[in-house]
Order: C-alpha cells, then structure tokens, then sequence
C-alpha cells in the first residue's frame, strides 16, 4: 500500500545550486593504495597484444579475447573503467602478477558468500577484498554449504526481497561511487574488476577444459597460441584492504574517551556522520557494528588521530523498502551518537549537492555506468533502485536543514521518488518528480 503525491521541483526535491563543495575538517584519509604509474587504458597500441599471449602478461592489459561479441566489449569496458584510476590499476596488476607467480587469493571464512584476501605476494602484502558474483550466497558456486543448505530447505528465511539477487558487487562499487560523489571518505576504493585463480570455485569441466588447453599448448605451441589459456575470469567487486581498523563493536566496547582531545572525538563523530549519510543514501540493509571500522592513531600510548572505515556494503540499492518480514535496522542508530544533531559542517558538505537537480542526476548517470556492466541489467529495476535513492535524499536533505539527529532521520516516513517524464529543453530538460511514501510496514521492525 502506498499513497501517491505529486511534488515540486523546486521546493521539496532538488532546487538549483551552482559550484562543488569540499570536504572541510576532515581527519585524513585511511585508504591504502598501491602505488605505480599510471597504467595504459586497456585496447590501446601500448597494450595490444597478440593472441598467443605471454603468462607475465597482466590481464588488465590483454586484449579481451575469452568471449566474443558482447563479452569481449564487456571485457573491455571492464578495463577501461579500472584504468581510469591509475593506482587502482596499478593495485589490480599487481595481484595479478602475484596469482601467475603462485600467490593465490586466499578464501574468507567469515560470511555468506565466496570472498578472498587477495595479496601482491612475497614483499606486497595484503592489497584487496574480492567478491565474485558468481560466488554470492544466491551464486552458483557459492562455497559455503551453510547458506545453500539454508537456501534449499529453508528458502523463506534466506536472502532479500528487496535486493536484486547476486549484484552485491555491484552494490560494493555503486557505494564507492556515492563516496566520491558526496567526498564522504569513509569507503575504501572498490571497483568491479576481472581475476582468475585456480582458489576460485569453478565447475568441474571449467577446471576439465583448462588443464586440457594446457596440455596441447604445451605440447603444440604453434596450435597452443590460437587456444585461451587459463580458467575462465570472474567478475566481482574487488576493495582496497585497510590495515590497523578493527571492528567497531571491538573498538568502541573498550575506548575511553577521556583520554581523546575534544578534537579526536569531533572528528570522530563527524566521520560517523558521513557514515551515516552513506548508509541512509544506498539504503544499506546490512549496517551492523562489525561491518564498519575503526582505527585509533597512537604516539607513546596517546590518541593522534582516530578513522572510520565502511566495508561490506554488498546488500543495498533495495528496488523497494524492506515491508515484508524484517526491517534490516541501521544498527549505529542505537550508539549515543545518533542522537546528536547532524553538524553544520555535513550539512555544508551535502546541502548544495542534494539541492541540485542536475548534479544528483550525475550521480545517478554514474551508479548506472556500474551497474550496466551487469549481463541482467534491468532498466526497470534501476529506476525503481535509484527511486529509493531520491527518496532517501529527500528525507536526508530535511533532516540537514532542520538539523534533526541521525536517529531521527530514520525515522522519518521511507520514501520513494520517481521520475515522471522528461521534457526536452534548449540547455538542458525539464523533470517532474513523484513522491510515494511507503505506508506498508515489515513485520518485524527492529529486526
């Protein structure tokens, strides 16, 4: 049940602003990055190479040959998207060189899903998080036989209703994406990529066909360079590991705050704002205090400089409100500072982008170059994704305006904004919006 209501434009959705905003008072960023040249966008002269390719190639800069047609182009958007970020690329060669030299991805046990620290070997250290699609609890090589016993006997209590099915990772990069946007700083950078290892979980006639492939090129080179070598590549989400975080449930059980300058504990709680901003924003339906980080700076036993860090964010842009069963509570909303006002400083961060029409439909342009590179990538499904998104952002816009606490923004009425039509304009085009606000409630509602 909802109840439709028309809206305007100007005064309760996105009103014109002109100039970006920077991020003022920021604490420093704790993101951990491999450092390197840039590297060369995939298809170009530099990074062509023939088909019987060397094994020290880099896959970032082979020619997308696996498939053909829309999966070779799917590939190279694939590449030319990582490349666009030098020092990620730099970050992905480097895994990459170290899977060829033997140091594989090393399988997470915590979790749903397949997920695997990945390494830059002997002298990298541990450089990434990725999260295959095709390993994702509704994946079909998913390796924990808990979750697909759950999902064979116990289907009604497994899974979301409101998230599309295996696009976690794209919820991983799309949630990197609001962080740039927003310049909250809080998401370690996350980009969807392609790896191959042999520690993924692939079928047996996959694993069948490669050693076969290796046996004849190794056997008849001259046949063996018209052959692919290797196991097939995996899409998925691959995140910058941050080290020294720990959980927040850890971390804030046993902080004493006396001993932080009332500094620290500004910083601390604005970055805890933008944390906020980022799971209200993306509707995260999996915020609970393990899944975000904390790390404290120390100089002879002394507090210098605390971070916040928001990982695991694979279970947002619901296609609707959580109304069915559970709720899927923020549970930072339950820490005392919730109850703070949001600062004047997140307010001057975010106002003008969330009063810009122009500048959120950027956003939305940016979240849909991530999520088309999926294969079952639904127009509709997106519009009604990033409906929520609106919504959210009219609620947020409210609360930074009225300066209400994070608390009470989620309790705020859940809201979806649609767009009407569009009317072409000399410059530009003309939008009419439409506000539903949701009026069916699930049936458990702190849960």
């Amino acid at each position: 049940m909802a109840t439709p209501m028309t809206i305007d434009l100007n005064t309760t959705l996105l009103a014109n602003h002109d100039g970006d905003t920077e991020s003022v008072g920021s604490s420093g960023s704790h993101r951990t990055t491999t450092s390197g040249g840039a590297y060369p966008v995939p298809g170009s002269p530099s990074t062509r190479q023939p088909c019987g390719q060397s094994a020290r190639t880099p896959l970032l800069a082979r020619t997308p040959s696996r498939t053909a047609g829309a999966g070779a182009a799917l590939e190279t958007r694939v590449y030319e998207y990582i490349a666009r970020d030098p020092p990620f690329a730099s970050m992905v060669q480097s895994i990459e060189l170290a899977i060829e030299d033997g140091h594989l991805p090393k399988l997470i046990t915590q979790g749903s899903s397949g997920s695997y620290f990945c390494s830059g070997g002997d002298s990298g250290g541990m450089l990434g998080v990725f999260k295959p699609k095709d390993e994702e609890p509704y994946g079909e090589f998913n390796p924990k036989w808990n979750k697909y016993l759950q999902r064979i006997l116990c289907p009604c209590c497994f899974g979301r209703g409101c998230l599309v099915n295996n696009h976690g990772y794209l919820s991983e990069a799309g949630a990197y994406v609001v962080d740039e946007f927003f310049k909250l700083s809080v998401v370690p950078p996350t980009r969807v990529v392609l790896l191959s290892s042999a520690s993924f979980h692939y079928s047996k006639v996959a694993r069948l066909k490669a050693e076969a492939v290796d046996k004849v090129s190794g056997g008849f080179p001259d046949l063996g360079k018209h052959l692919h070598p290797g196991l097939p590549m995996k899409m998925g989400s691959l995140q910058t590991f941050v080290g020294g975080y720990k959980d927040a449930t850890i971390v804030l059980r046993k902080i004493d705050w006396s001993r932080f300058s009332p500094a620290l504990r500004e910083s601390f709680q604005r970055q805890f704002e933008r944390l906020v901003v980022l799971d209200y924003l993306i509707r995260n339906t999996d915020r609970g205090m393990d899944n975000w980080l904390i790390k404290i700076d120390e100089v002879d036993g002394v507090p210098t400089g605390i971070h916040v860090a928001a990982i695991d964010n694979g279970l947002a842009f619901p296609h609707k409100h959580p109304d069915d069963w559970r709720a899927y509570p923020y549970h930072w909303a339950y820490l005392p500072n919730a109850k703070t006002p949001f600062s004047q400083e997140t307010a001057n961060l975010l106002l003008p982008i969330l009063s810009d029409d122009d500048r959120v439909e950027t956003l939305v342009g940016r979240i849909f170059d991530i999520f088309t590179l999926d294969k079952s990538f639904s127009k509709g499904t997106f519009e009604r994704q990033m409906a929520v998104m609106r919504g959210q952002m009219v609620n947020l816009r409210e609360a930074l305006r009225k300066r209400k606490s994070p608390l009470q923004l989620v309790q705020m009425p859940n809201a979806m904004v649609m767009i009407q039509h569009r009317v072409p304009q000399r410059g530009g085009s003309e939008r009419t919006y439409r506000q539903v606000v949701a009026k069916r409630l699930p049936f458990f509602k702190n849960w």
